[in-house]
C-alpha cells in the first residue's frame, strides 16, 4: 500500500482520547474535528528526557529521519515509557515540489496526513499573513510622509510556496523579493517565542530598515504589534495529532533548516516535556545544519539540554557520499559503501563536540542487502559506536525497539555549546564554517563586510548565528560530496532577525525562496472520487 493508503486504513482514536493519555483535559483542547486540536494547556516543569533525532548529509532520495522519529517514539510508548513526538509542520513548498511531505511513511506516520501536508489548522497561513502585513504597514508607512526616515528597507514579503519568479519583483518605488514563509523571521521568531507576551516582544524587536543616519528602524516603531498577535493568537497554540499507533504527537512551526534553524517550536517542545517521560524531536537535514542550530539557537534561547541525539544513516547516502551517481545508487558497491563512512565520522564527531551521547541508526531500506548491512555493522562495532537498525517503515513501533532501549540506556550528556555569545561575529562563523564543517577558511565579500560593520556600530553582534547553506554538502558547493577538504567558504550576505534573536549567514548560493523541479510532485497530485491521491 502507499502512504496515504496505510495513513487512511489507520484507526485513529478521538484526538480527546489521545489528550487525555498525556493529561490534557478536554477543556484545555481546540478541536479541529476528530483528529486534531489546539492545546490551550500551560506549560509546567518540563523534566522530560529530551530526545534529538538528526542525520548525516542528506541526498535527493530522502533518509526518512521524520520516520526513524516517528518509531522511536511509537517504540519508546509500546516498552512502557510515556512519550510524545514533537515535530516541524510541512511547508507546502516542497509538499507540490520534490521533496513531498514531512509526516513520516510506511508504517511509521503522523495522521490524518493529507490534512497535516496541506492546510492543517491554519498556522502557515497566519505566519504569512502576520509577515505581509508587515510589509503593507511598512510601504504605507513610507507613502504618507515616512517619519521614521525609512530609506532602505530591511524586511521581506513571503508566500508558502516554490516561486522562483517572487525572487526579485519590482513595487514601483523599489524592487524587493519574497522569501518562503518557512524562511521568514516571522516563522523564525515564532518558533523561538515562549509566550504570547514574548512573541510580541520579539515582533517588536525585528528591524525592519534603516535611516539616514544609518541607524535601524524598530517594528515596534509602527504600532502594529496588537494586530500581528491578533492574526497569531491561535496559531501560537501548539497542535496535538496521532500516530499510525496513536502516540501523541505534537506538531508546530516550520522553519527551514538549510536557511532558518529547522526545529519546531520552543512552546510544543517544553508542552511535550512537561507531559511525557520521553520526548522525540527532530532537526531538519543533516547534523551539520539542523543539530548544530538545535543546540546553539533553539537550546541556548530555550534553556533545553538534549539527553540523547539519534544520527541517522542510509546504504543509500554513505554510497552516495561515497561516490555512488544517483541512477547507480541500487546497485552494490562495497568500495563506496565505505568510503561513505567517512561522511558518517564527520557527524558524529561534530555531534561529540557538543558533549552529547550519540547513537547511530541505520534506516533500512528495502533495496538494502545483506551484505551492506553486515558491512555497517562490522564498521559501528570497529568504531564502538552505539548503533541501531530501524525498521520502522515496514514494521511501525516493532522494528525500533532496540533503537527504544538503547536510548533508555545511553543518556550520558554533558551538553555544551560550540561557541559564546560574546565572541565576534566573524569568530563565530569561523568556529562553525571550521570545525562543524571542515572549511579551511572563510572569506567575507564585501556586502557582508558592510552588513557585520552596520551591526557592530548598532552594538547587535551579541548573538548565536544562523549559517544558510546548501544542505547537501559540509561545503557550499552541493556537488562537493563526502567529507570535502581545503575548500574555502565565502560569505554572500548576512541578515539580522533581531526579533527571531539570531544573525543569518548566508554561504555560496543559498536562496530564502526555492524554486520548483523539472518534474513537480504537482503534476500528480489528484482528488479521485473526493479523496487526495499520490500525496506523500
Amino acid at each position: 500500500m502507499t502512504d496515504i493508503e496505510i495513513s487512511r486504513s489507520s484507526k485513529k482514536i478521538k484526538i480527546k482520547e489521545v489528550a487525555e493519555g498525556i493529561n490534557i483535559g478536554f477543556d484545555e483542547l481546540v478541536l479541529y474535528g476528530d483528529y486534531k486540536a489546539k492545546i490551550k494547556k500551560e506549560i509546567s516543569n518540563a523534566d522530560g528526557k529530551l530526545i534529538l533525532v538528526t542525520a548525516i548529509s542528506p541526498t535527493p532520495m530522502g533518509e526518512g529521519k521524520t520516520t526513524v522519529s516517528i518509531g522511536l517514539g511509537d517504540a519508546l510508548n509500546k516498552i512502557g515509557k510515556k512519550t510524545i513526538i514533537t515535530l516541524r509542520e510541512p511547508s507546502m513548498g516542497p509538499v507540490f515540489g520534490i521533496k513531498g511531505g514531512a509526516t513520516g511513511g510506511g508504517y511509521s506516520q503522523v495522521v490524518p496526513m493529507e490534512d497535516i501536508n496541506l492546510h492543517f489548522t491554519g498556522d502557515f497561513h497566519a505566519i504569512t499573513s502576520a509577515n505581509n502585513l508587515i510589509s503593507a504597514a511598512i510601504d504605507n508607512h513610507i507613502y504618507f510622509d515616512n517619519k521614521l526616515d525609512i530609506q532602505k528597507v530591511l524586511f521581506n514579503r513571503c508566500l508558502d510556496m516554490n516561486d522562483r519568479a517572487l525572487r526579485l519583483v519590482n513595487l514601483g518605488n523599489r524592487v524587493d523579493k519574497f522569501s518562503i514563509s518557512s524562511a521568514s523571521e516571522v516563522m523564525a521568531l515564532f518558533c523561538l517565542a515562549t509566550s504570547l507576551q514574548n512573541l510580541r516582544e520579539r515582533l517588536g524587536n525585528i528591524v525592519i530598515g534603516v535611516n539616514s543616519k544609518n541607524e535601524f528602524i524598530y517594528l515596534r516603531q509602527l504600532n502594529i504589534e496588537g494586530s500581528l498577535l491578533a492574526l497569531l493568537k491561535d496559531a501560537f497554540m501548539p497542535n496535538l495529532v496521532q500516530t499510525l499507533e496513536n502516540t501523541p504527537t505534537i506538531i508546530h512551526g516550520g522553519p527551514f533548516a538549510n536557511i532558518a534553524h529547522g526545529c519546531n517550536s520552543i512552546i510544543a517542545t517544553k508542552l511535550a516535556l512537561s507531559n511525557a517521560n520521553y520526548v522525540v524531536t527532530e532537526a531538519g537535514f543533516g547534523a551539520d545544519l539542523g543539530a548544530e542550530k538545535f543546540f546553539d539557537i533553539k537550546c541556548r534561547l530555550g534553556n533545553l539540554e538534549p539527553d540523547c541525539v539519534v544520527l541517522v544513516a542510509t546504504i543509500k547516502a554513505l554510497k552516495y557520499h561515497g561516490g555512488v551517481k544517483k541512477e547507480d545508487i541500487f546497485k552494490e558497491n562495497e568500495y563506496s559503501l565505505n568510503k561513505g563512512f567517512a561522511n558518517l565520522d564527520k557527524h558524529y564527531n561534530n555531534l561529540k563536540k557538543f558533549g552529547v551521547n550519540v547513537i547511530v541508526c541505520l534506516n533500512k531500506f528495502d533495496s538494502d542487502l545483506d551484505s551492506e548491512i553486515k558491512i555497517f555493522e562490522d564498521y559501528c562495532k570497529n568504531k564502538n559506536y552505539t548503533y541501531s537498525i530501524s525498521n520502522a517503515y515496514e514494521l511501525g513501533s516493532n522494528g525500533a525497539i532496540d533503537l527504544a532501549n538503547k536510548v533508555i540506556s545511553n543518556q550520558k550528556s554533558n551538553f555544551k555549546f560550540l561557541y559564546e555569545l560574546d565572541e565576534s561575529l566573524e569568530n563565530k562563523i569561523r568556529k562553525v564554517c571550521c570545525e562543524i564543517y571542515g572549511a579551511k577558511s572563510v572569506e567575507f565579500n564585501e556586502i557582508s563586510k558592510e552588513k557585520i560593520h552596520l551591526l557592530e556600530e548598532n552594538n547587535i553582534t551579541n548573538l548565536p548565528i544562523c549559517v544558510a547553506k546548501t544542505q547537501y554538502s559540509f561545503s557550499d558547493d552541493k556537488n562537493k560530496v563526502g567529507v570535502p577538504e581545503d575548500f574555502i567558504v565565502t560569505v554572500k550576505d548576512i541578515n539580522l532577525y533581531s526579533g527571531a534573536g539570531f544573525i543569518t549567514v548566508l554561504l555560496g548560493d543559498i536562496m530564502t525562496m526555492p524554486g520548483l523541479s523539472r518534474n513537480p510532485n504537482y503534476e500528480v497530485i489528484d482528488v479521485i472520487d473526493g479523496e487526495i491521491v499520490n500525496l506523500s
